[in-house]
């Protein structure tokens, strides 16, 4: 287990500015093409608002400003990932519509508001859902990206998307069988890791970059998101409520595979870490350029919320 000495060193003093700022980016490019989605989805129900809710209510913004800064890391500007960065937050809310579900986790509360389902029902939640995953693919499809890259990026978005809901899959069937820790790394790999894997290979791939930092790049965002999934776990674990934004200890009561149901918290801890050190591992050939992706890493794991 990997003591104090071992571990990464801090985020950088500028990151907490840079984050914020980086999240209102993402915000202000989601409210402007959300303003277009209101007027395409028409006024004959209430799907929009179902869309809009969602969308809104925030969050750390992690998937698109991982997106847009693999992009910048490769040499791209940010404007040529935005489409990207946008599908990728749509996937990440239909997941979330969808997981918070009676049918699924059954949860009131999403970062501190009722959950979609809470407030629009249960059919209009699940067509919401339905839609983001649908236009997530339009817009890698639309006009706003490289023709040439439009089969790549599909691709590496439906594979990070199949893979999340095949993990998701995993985790409703898991409750039903004793703990099992190979289980709970195929669900954290699935569920979590290939979504933001998809992520930076779609952001390093809007740059253009070559293959080999395109593979680089995926295996930096698997790690994190391996990482981040074991904070998840502990978090639900360990943490408040009124931090999270939504109801803790959750897994324990569905008796979910988790990283500390299986591991302990401890140890839990410590695999974070480790994944962290490897993802920051596979960026040195980068160097200074990658620098706020190793702060991202490196927030993954010291965050309470």
């Amino acid at each position: 287990m990997p003591g104090p000495a071992s571990r990464p060193a801090r985020v950088s003093a500028d990151f907490a500015a840079w984050l914020e700022h980086s999240r209102a980016a993402v915000d202000e490019i989601l409210a402007a093409h959300l303003s277009e989605v209101e007027i395409s989805l028409g006024p004959h129900s209430r799907l929009s608002a179902a869309v809009q809710y969602s969308v809104r209510l925030g969050g750390k913004r992690l998937r698109p400003i991982l997106v847009l800064e693999t992009c910048r890391v490769c040499g791209g500007p940010a404007e040529r990932a935005i489409p990207a960065a946008v599908a990728v937050e749509c996937v990440h809310t239909f997941s979330l519509i969808h997981d918070d579900l009676p049918a699924m986790d059954n949860d009131d509360l999403r970062r501190g508001q009722p959950t979609n389902h809470k407030v629009f029902g249960d059919a209009l939640a699940i067509l919401a859902g339905d839609w983001l995953a649908a236009h997530a693919f339009s817009l890698l499809a639309g006009d706003g990206c490289d023709r040439a890259l439009v089969p790549a990026l599909l691709q590496a978005l439906t594979d990070g998307t199949k893979w999340m809901i095949e993990g998701q899959a995993a985790d409703i069937e898991g409750e039903r069988r004793p703990v099992d820790g190979e289980l709970v790394h195929y669900i954290h790999e699935h569920k979590t890791a290939a979504l933001l894997e998809a992520c930076c290979r779609v952001g390093a791939l809007c740059a253009g970059a070559p293959g080999d930092t395109v593979t680089a790049l995926a295996r930096y965002g698997r790690h994190l998101g391996l990482a981040f999934q074991i904070m998840d776990d502990l978090l639900d674990a360990t943490g408040s409520p009124e931090k999270l934004g939504k109801g803790v200890r959750k897994d324990a009561v569905a008796t979910k595979q988790t990283y500390p149901a299986a591991f302990g918290v401890a140890e839990s801890r410590a695999h974070a870490w480790r994944e962290v050190e490897a993802a920051l591992h596979v960026l040195d050939p980068f160097g200074s350029r990658a620098d706020r992706l190793r702060d991202l890493g490196r927030y993954v794991v010291s965050r309470d919320h």
